[in-house]
């Protein structure tokens, strides 16, 4: 399968530089590119591209609010856009925003070239390029400017899961890998995956990141509370 990529940046060199990487690969094709967040809205719309490469600051709408807007567009489509974020500062507090507008997660502008094609076909794949561990670092450090939980109506979503699946949901809000949840729970690995598939599933969740970040929104874990 060969992947679609919009690359979105307001540097014109730096999306070039990304697309001589990206079209160097036989599996991956750049299909558009874009310089703002409206355009890339556009262009999202427009080539449904499987991966949108999505710069954070720039000017007019931004990569946050492009993000939200490409992601909401998607809701209950068939073609679904996964979208890994480029940022500066690997603890850009815009990260945590970016992660809850539905990015699927970030890498650095300095990744090294195979680093970035593995994240994008990661992401392509339905998975989450950013360690749950990561984002916990992450909201730990800016945890406290999200909502409390009282002030979110999301916490009734949790009640559609399972006590176990409760149970596997706090775990991986505290960045455990499936054969790290298998082991604490004493079940198999295909187990796991069940109930993390169950979870994100019954909570409209892309993948484990937004799980996280679900955790700490609804005060299911707390900034700082998890060694």
């Amino acid at each position: 399968m060969t992947i679609r990529v919009l690359l979105v940046d307001d540097q014109p060199l730096l999306r070039t530089g990304f697309r001589l990487i990206l079209e160097a690969e036989p599996d991956v094709t750049v299909v558009g590119e874009a310089g703002d967040g409206k355009a890339a809205q556009d262009q999202s719309r427009a080539l449904m591209p499987d991966v949108v490469l999505m710069d954070i600051r720039m000017p007019g709408v931004d990569g946050i609010e492009a993000t939200r807007r490409i992601v909401r567009e998607a809701v209950g489509a068939a073609h679904v856009p996964k979208v890994l974020v480029l940022t500066t500062f690997d603890l850009d507090e815009y990260i945590v925003e970016a992660l809850r507008a539905g990015a699927s997660g970030f890498l650095l502008k300095d990744v090294p070239p195979d680093e970035l094609v593995q994240a994008i076909r990661v992401v392509a794949a339905g998975d989450a390029i950013v360690a749950p561990s990561v984002t916990r670092r992450l909201l730990d450090r800016f945890g406290a400017r999200l909502p409390s939980a009282h002030q979110q109506s999301t916490p009734a979503r949790l009640d559609r899961l399972t006590e176990r699946e409760m149970e596997v949901l706090r775990l991986i809000a505290r960045g455990m890998s499936n054969a790290e949840i298998a082991a604490e729970l004493v079940v198999s690995e295909t187990t796991v995956k069940t109930h993390v598939g169950n979870v994100l599933t019954k909570l409209g969740l892309r993948d484990r990141v937004q799980a996280v970040v679900l955790a700490y929104e609804t005060g299911l874990i707390t900034p700082g509370a998890i060694p």
